[in-house]
């Protein structure tokens, strides 16, 4: 159950996304500085991260007496990631931060997370709340917060869900009422609150959703509120506890060693973030940059499952060679086998290519590029949907690869499809990134960012030859399909046709861009040819077939009776 970071794959991958666009951005992160990062980042994710996941799931976080503790290791190794600067690679130097690319982050988290997810989470949760605040946050709010949060001392949570309010914001109840003296009282419980509490850090920054007195209904009466663990003395270090406690941990399918709570607040005082009464639009802020972090989850786990599956292949022996006439032969030697190893390796490939690119639109958004803004924003749902997808889906096939040996909990590859499961629900289900994706993205700029998308992928499928060509035929073919199903979602935008063809056309839209990443980096490198035309004949000759489930419309769904 050993962990290899996939440190030629990760470079390659930036590469092909575009990496090399922000070198006037950022000059600091040239190549040495690119592959020395990788390189430390691996090293700790494989030799300290990756030993507590298969312990961390077995004895998982605890809840006794009101107090939450990380499971056995997982504490120090969070104290280690932040003395290693690990927590402050994207952040600004303003703040304590790096300043370098948020492209290079994401790639340094793929392995955090491929290490353990468990672990992964908590400083995702913080990197979140950390651009909430620099974006929205007060002078104050910044000058106190943000240096500690971004050297990894304090952590971040968010606040959303509540047990009558799950994707249905416009539901919650959490109170916030004037304090008096400039301040707020925050009154209401919050629940699946990742690493909400824990012994890691000295403090705990909560980013809560809550109503003002006299907020109207729905969304545009919530506000958005910081309300720290531990409030802060005269010199801004923690002082007595806030009226704020975990009522208890969820007892999970997966991630057992992410301590995720309910939590109650009593009465907490808290600050208020922002604009009174644009609270949901404010934590969009914090949702969006969790959400590629979870796409990348996905990439992740598709990783640590692939490595385990390929190595078991090897190891276990069954049947004959279909080369070799050997018997028995390793597993690797079926043919099937094979190509479902071939698949998950490639179907990651692509979706590591799809969170770069996401990731590098944010760097060149971040300097004020308005079209990479653009990019990012059309990009940010079929990242987080589709990879998850692919993530849950290599977890399977690579646990099918261990058989009978894969379904006992012994191997590991259990929890790997354990864990991962909960990544297509979290930060707003894929059902929801699909609703975004015809409902907001679909048409951003007229229309603009969907069109150059289509541009780029068929100038790319038009220069594929030789080897490539093939690939290039089929990607032109996927690319074709998903202009003509992004059409006809455009034209009924809002209406219950366009809504039930909303998960297939992310679908389609995931497997034709992340197509088009894989052939970029075959493009680059060789030996990702095979992968590239595996996935070409395997996933981009079905995409045109899909176009008939996009454009079914609601007829059958209205007819259903259950």
């Amino acid at each position: 159950m050993t962990y290899q970071p996939p440190l030629r794959d990760l470079a390659l991958a930036l590469k092909a996304a575009g990496f090399e666009r922000l070198s006037a951005a950022y000059p600091e992160a040239d190549a040495a500085t690119v592959a020395a990062v990788l390189e430390g980042a691996g090293a700790f994710a494989a030799e300290v991260v990756a030993p507590l996941n298969r312990p961390g799931d077995l004895a998982g976080a605890t809840y006794a007496n009101g107090v939450v503790t990380a499971a056995p290791g997982y504490a120090d190794a969070l104290r280690q990631f932040a003395q290693g600067g690990w927590n402050s690679l994207s952040a600004e130097p303003d703040h304590g931060g790096q300043g370098l690319p948020k492209a290079l982050e994401i790639a340094v988290f793929e392995m955090f997370n491929a290490a353990s997810l468990a672990f992964g989470l908590c400083p995702i949760l913080t990197q979140g709340a950390i651009e909430a605040i620099a974006a929205h946050g007060t002078a104050r709010q910044k000058a106190l917060y943000l240096p500690r949060m971004v050297s990894g001392e304090w952590t971040g949570t968010m606040n959303l869900t509540e047990p009558q309010a799950g994707s249905d914001l416009a539901a919650l109840t959490t109170r916030a009422e004037p304090d008096g003296e400039g301040g707020w009282r925050l009154t209401g419980q919050k629940i699946f609150i990742t690493w909400g509490d824990h012994d890691a850090a000295d403090n705990i920054v909560h980013l809560v959703l809550a109503r003002t007195p006299n907020a109207p209904a729905g969304v545009k009466g919530i506000s958005l509120f910081l309300a720290p663990k531990r409030l802060l003395d005269d010199n801004g270090e923690p002082g007595p506890a806030n009226d704020l406690r975990p009522a208890g941990i969820e007892h999970k399918l997966g991630i057992h060693a992410s301590p995720t709570c309910v939590m109650a607040f009593e009465g907490a005082r808290a600050e208020l973030v922002g604009v009174e009464g644009q609270g949901l639009a404010h934590m969009f802020t914090m949702m969006n940059a969790a959400r590629l972090q979870v796409g990348t989850q996905g990439v992740a786990i598709a990783e640590r499952a692939y490595q385990q599956a390929l190595a078991f292949s090897h190891e276990r022996k069954q049947s004959r060679s279909a080369w070799t006439g050997e018997s028995p032969a390793p597993l690797w030697d079926l043919p099937d086998v094979r190509r479902t190893l071939m698949l998950i390796k490639a179907k990651t490939a692509a979706a590591r290519g799809v969170c770069l690119a996401t990731a590098v639109a944010a760097d060149l958004a971040r300097h004020g590029d308005v079209e990479a803004k653009l990019r990012e924003e059309l990009l940010t749902p079929i990242a987080k949907g589709w990879s998850t997808d692919v993530g849950v889906w290599a977890a399977s096939e690579a646990l099918q690869v261990h058989g009978g040996m894969g379904f006992v909990e012994e191997t590991g590859a259990a929890q790997h499809y354990r864990d991962c499961r909960i990544l297509p629900i979290y930060e707003g289900t894929n059902g929801i990134q699909a609703i975004d994706l015809i409902g907001r993205k679909l048409t951003l700029a007229d229309g603009s960012a969907f069109a150059g998308l289509i541009g780029d992928m068929r100038q790319t499928a038009a220069a594929l030859d030789g080897d490539l060509h093939l690939v290039g035929v089929r990607l032109g073919e996927a690319v074709t399909t998903m202009e003509t199903a992004g059409a006809w979602l455009a034209e009924r935008r809002g209406t219950p046709d366009a809504l039930a063809g909303a998960t297939a056309f992310l679908r389609l839209c995931g497997e034709t861009v992340g197509g088009w990443m894989l052939a970029r980096q075959a493009q680059l490198d060789a030996r990702m040819t095979p992968l590239a035309a595996l996935y070409a004949g395997q996933v981009l000759s079905g995409v045109p077939g899909q176009a008939a489930a996009v454009t079914q419309g609601a007829g059958p769904l209205e007819a259903f009776e259950g």
